[in-house]
């Protein structure tokens, strides 16, 4: 069932389909705006050089020096030394109240424009023709039928009109939505399956391959200017926290994706989940054609030596270190790498086995499914048929694909200065789709040299990558969040 990631024919046949998917989107989506609903395609009012991004005016603008303030105010060692004055604590409850507020609006909005302009039939059955089109490339095309099969079921299910799935208050789809994906009870249940799933030892085993990691991460922070140059299309317009909530998509890492924009862009979580899950399924046909263009044959068919055994001891302790760290230095990352500690520490102490099992089959299993559930549920035309979504959907995939390109290229300068050489396609991986990434860069591999085994290598740059996504989302939030 898996793809030939060296078929051609193949590859050019999914290319098609692909382009297909993307211009349908282009004109369904500047189809929706030409309504003139102000609600989705007013412009902000211009504003001076002051701000990065157009709509930011209310946002408090930061700089260099602010932006460090901000984030050390934020450590765990701060908070811990500095008692709160009255006027602090009085200016976080009015944050947070003011955010329930604003959702709270964006919620009555949505629902008056969709009262204003109904969803006219034959958008419901494009969005269905989607839904068996995903379920289609996870079936037979094999494209992360885990994910893809549940996505797209949703995704149908939501769009039977009459059927009242996704309505609320009672409909099942809704109900998915609003008990774990429209908030972080389900990321944070996912992080602690990965935790149980993976093993940190290849990373351990080869530290240097966390330069990968950090690298792929290039793909989140050049978003920024991504979304600040679509700006200036008409009917299109973010602020610097929807800016920030769009470019973890280049992460390829739904759960932080979802985490990231409840805290700094609820009104656009349905969409980011959309384009973040796609991204993830679609990692096997995005990634190699980036990894053959920026690689020589001869660089792809570089072979690296087995990895150290590592102990016991450093499996266990490097999850406990991994969270004191976090603790310590950017405690808003610390639920995403908090869950992923614990799910690998339970995983390596070996003396809870029915609850790292539970955790790695069972509960990650039921939660997956919910969770891909809850993502289709959101592909409804009102959410995905307007530029904004158009753009989100556009951007994500220049973040996946600048992120996979930051590790090749961070892969290729390494080998500079190494006596061993890595080989560069490692560097792929990254991205923190775990084991997704991990799998095509062993793939691509073995189809240069069938004897190249690749995987447990680029398992390093794999972890390092969901670390390093979930520390770009802590100083997101640290920067807009708090």
């Amino acid at each position: 069932m898996e793809t030939e990631l060296n078929n051609k024919k193949d590859k050019y046949k999914y290319l098609k389909i692909t382009t297909v998917i993307c211009l349908m989107a282009v004109a369904l989506s500047f189809a929706g705006c030409g309504k003139g609903d102000s609600s989705t395609s007013t412009k902000a009012p211009s504003v001076h050089s002051t701000t990065i991004v157009k709509g930011s005016e209310n946002i408090k603008p930061i700089s260099v020096s602010s932006f460090f303030k901000n984030v050390g105010k934020n450590t765990g060692i701060y908070k811990m030394i500095h008692n709160p004055t009255p006027e602090e604590i009085a200016e976080e409850k009015a944050s947070k109240k003011a955010m329930e507020h604003a959702k709270e609006v964006q919620a009555a909005q949505a629902a008056a424009d969709l009262a204003a302009h109904p969803v006219k039939g034959w958008q419901r059955l494009i969005m269905l023709a989607i839904g068996f089109l995903i379920v289609y490339l996870a079936v037979v095309k094999g494209f992360e039928p885990l994910l893809l099969i549940p996505i797209g079921f949703g995704t149908i299910l939501v769009n039977i009109p009459g059927a009242g799935m996704g309505d609320a208050p009672d409909g099942m789809l809704h109900i998915i939505y609003n008990a774990g994906v429209g908030n972080e009870f389900f990321p944070m249940l996912i992080f602690m399956g990965i935790g149980a799933m993976t093993d940190f030892g290849p990373l351990i085993a080869n530290p240097k391959t966390a330069l990968l990691g950090g690298a792929a991460q290039l793909g989140v922070f050049a978003t920024l200017f991504g979304v600040a140059a679509m700006n200036f299309i008409p009917g299109i317009d973010y602020n610097m926290k929807q800016a920030c909530a769009i470019a973890i998509i280049g992460g390829a890492d739904g759960p932080t994706s979802i985490y990231v924009s409840g805290k700094l862009a609820p009104e656009m979580m349905a969409v980011i989940a959309v384009a973040a899950y796609s991204y993830m399924a679609l990692v096997p046909m995005i990634q190699p054609p980036i990894m053959k263009l920026l690689t020589s044959k001869k660089e792809r068919q570089i072979k690296m030596k087995q990895l150290r055994p590592v102990s016991k001891t450093e499996k266990v302790l490097f999850p406990l270190l991994l969270l004191v760290v976090t603790i310590l230095l950017l405690p808003p990352a610390a639920p995403l790498i908090g869950m992923l500690a614990f799910g690998n520490f339970i995983k390596e102490v070996g003396i809870v086995q029915r609850l790292s099992k539970t955790v790695e089959n069972e509960l990650m299993n039921i939660v997956s499914i919910l969770l891909s559930l809850g993502v289709g549920s959101q592909m409804t035309p009102e959410k995905i048929m307007h530029a904004n979504s158009l753009g989100i959907i556009v951007l994500g995939l220049l973040a996946f694909a600048v992120a996979t390109a930051g590790g090749l290229i961070m892969a290729k300068i390494m080998n500079l200065f190494l006596k061993e050489k890595i080989n560069p396609l490692i560097g792929s991986a990254g991205v923190s789709a775990v084991p997704m990434a991990a799998r095509v860069a062993n793939k691509v591999g073995m189809a240069e040299d069938p004897t190249n085994f690749l995987l447990m290598h680029a398992m390093g740059p794999n972890v390092a990558g969901v670390i390093g996504t979930a520390i770009a989302a802590g100083v997101f939030i640290s920067t807009y969040g708090m």
